[in-house]
This record gives structure tokens, sequence and C-alpha cells, in this order.
């Protein structure tokens, strides 16, 4: 924590102040000094932020006002931040980081999982963290990149600059990873993508944690596609290949 304290101090000069507009961030963290030192950094750069201390508090704010973002620790008194992530996510699409202690890697697939957007190990950078947020916010709000022409394939159209999806005419709510996912699958409609591209073309670590997340974002995706997942007409798995989005389901 101390380490993140004198780099606070030394990167505030060296970020600059955001040229972001106002960030509204949620952040779930039962560690008040943390909580106070993060929300002091973040709020030099344009994010303004909102702490709660426990889990159900933050299902509640989650649900009643609108965030850009939310920073979930995952050890949280009275419901644990695996829940909060279910909850959260299954309310709304806002864009989730974890931040948590918990390094094991079937926690942070579980939350990757679960519909988190990123995670954060602590003790983390608060530069890096900074930067996660913005990037976050920038695919969300729609302009992580050059605009770009609506796609289709198939049944599904997806309008990068909106980052909205559609089948059949029908809006697809999805997170930001997996609309990520989506647009990567459309680009590429009826080619096999490996795990391996579809994390480097989602710009993610080639790293264990990612790699197996992906599976339970693609079998969300089904879900939203309403694709069957026993015989998936649209979205198929290539056993021991990748996956491959069909132009014909």
């Amino acid at each position: 924590m101390m380490a993140m304290m004198a780099e606070s101090a030394a990167a505030t000069e060296a970020d600059g102040p955001s040229a972001e507009p106002l960030t509204h961030v949620l952040m779930v963290e039962d560690d008040e000094r943390l909580a106070q030192l993060t929300a002091r950094y973040l709020e030099q750069f344009g994010v303004r932020v909102t702490r709660v201390a426990d889990g159900r508090t933050a299902i509640g704010v989650a649900s009643r006002e609108s965030f850009d973002l939310v920073l979930l620790d995952l050890m949280l008194p009275g419901c644990d931040g695996i829940e909060v992530c279910r909850a959260i996510r299954s309310k709304v699409d806002v864009p989730i980081i974890i931040v948590t202690a918990r390094a094991d890697e079937a926690d942070r697939v579980l939350g990757l999982e679960l519909g988190a957007d990123d995670y954060v190990v602590k003790p983390f950078s608060s530069r890096e963290l900074l930067a996660r947020v913005r990037a976050q916010v920038r695919r969300a709000r729609g302009r992580a990149g050059p605009k770009q022409r609506a796609l289709r394939a198939g049944r599904i159209e997806i309008d990068p600059a909106s980052l909205r999806a559609s089948i059949d005419g029908r809006p697809l709510h999805l997170t930001g990873y997996e609309f990520t996912l989506l647009r990567a699958l459309v680009e590429r409609a009826g080619r096999v993508l490996t795990r391996d591209q579809l994390l480097a073309l989602a710009n993610r670590e080639a790293d264990a944690v990612f790699d197996r997340s992906i599976d339970g974002h693609i079998s969300r995706l089904r879900q939203k596609l309403g694709d069957d997942p026993r015989r998936p007409s649209m979205l198929k798995t290539i056993r021991g290949a990748g996956y491959l989005l069909a132009t014909d389901g």
C-alpha cells in the first residue's frame, strides 16, 4: 500500500489531467484506507468514485444508479464478490474490473466466466488501474478505435461505433468482452478461430486465465443468440481447433 501511495504522488505529473469525459465508478472495497487512497488517485484524473464497503449494498446501489464501471473486490463482508459480480451482471451491462488479493487462477477464471471484463491483483499499480479503467470505459462508450461501418454475418449485425449488436433486428445485451469476441467472430465468419487467436483479437494476454474464460463467454454468447448449446447452428465448437461463426445458422 505504501508503494501505491508513493506511486500516486509521483504519477500525478506524469499522467497529467484527464482529457476523458467525467467517469463515474462504483468502488466496492472494504479496506477503508486502500479505498480512500485509490479514490483520491482516480479523482485526480476525472474519475468520480462512489465507495461502498459490502456486497449487498453494492448490488443495491448498482441497480439504482448509473455507473460507467465497477471496481469489485472479491473478499467482502456479508456477500462474496463472486456473488456480487453475478448479481450485478444479471441486472446491468456495466463493465466490471475485479480487484483482488486472491490471485488463485480458479477465482479469476470464475469471475471472468460470470461476466467480469478484467481483473487486477493486489497490490496493484495505481497507474495501471487508471489505464484499465479508461480502456474499459472507452470500449463501453464505443470509442476504443476509429469508427467503422456496421458488420453483418448471417442473422447477426454489429455496430462497432456504438457497441451495439442485434440478431434478426433484436438487440443483444452484451458485456464489453462478449461484444469484442462476437465482433472478432463476425469479422471472420466462416473461419475457425483458435483460443489464442480470439485472445489476440480481444487484446488479451495469452495466459491460462483468459484462455479458460473464453469457453464461459462463448457459452453465454450462445444463450444470448438463442443458439442450442447441445447442437449449435451459429456459434460452433470445432473439436480440437476452436470456434466458428456460421453464416447460414
